[in-house]
């Protein structure tokens, strides 16, 4: 399976991004769609992800009610909409995708393939 993250960039406080994930591969194999972020000297943190067919999404506390996680499965392709954002959410952000069967994965380790990443810089 091999993921390709797009649509980081500079953006000022307050401003909206939209990011993707393409898939390609054996997608088939996995179940679960998810992004982490990475901010320099830190380890991967939980943003969102969602599975396949949509009936389940999970998203971690700095996402919530200002990230959208969405997922086109004629594209195999994942989304996430980013809203008001702030510097602190400046960070590398990676698309991963689970062969995990059931629930939603929330660490690192529960991911098994992963994008190149894609950088979103957010200023003051």
């Amino acid at each position: 399976v091999q993921l390709q993250a797009s649509g980081g960039g500079l953006v000022q406080a307050g401003a909206s991004l939209r990011l993707s994930c393409a898939a390609s591969g054996r997608t088939g194999s996995t179940y679960v769609m998810g992004w982490f972020r990475q901010a320099p000297g830190k380890e991967h943190v939980f943003v969102a992800a969602i599975r396949w067919n949509g009936n389940r999404i999970s998203y971690g506390d700095t996402a919530k009610g200002r990230f959208t996680v969405s997922i086109d499965n004629a594209k195999n392709t994942m989304y996430l909409q980013m809203n008001s954002l702030k510097p602190e959410d400046t960070a590398i952000y990676y698309c991963a995708a689970s062969t995990t069967t059931w629930g939603i994965p929330i660490t690192h380790g529960g991911y098994n393939y992963w994008g190149q990443g894609t950088l979103v810089t957010v200023s003051s």
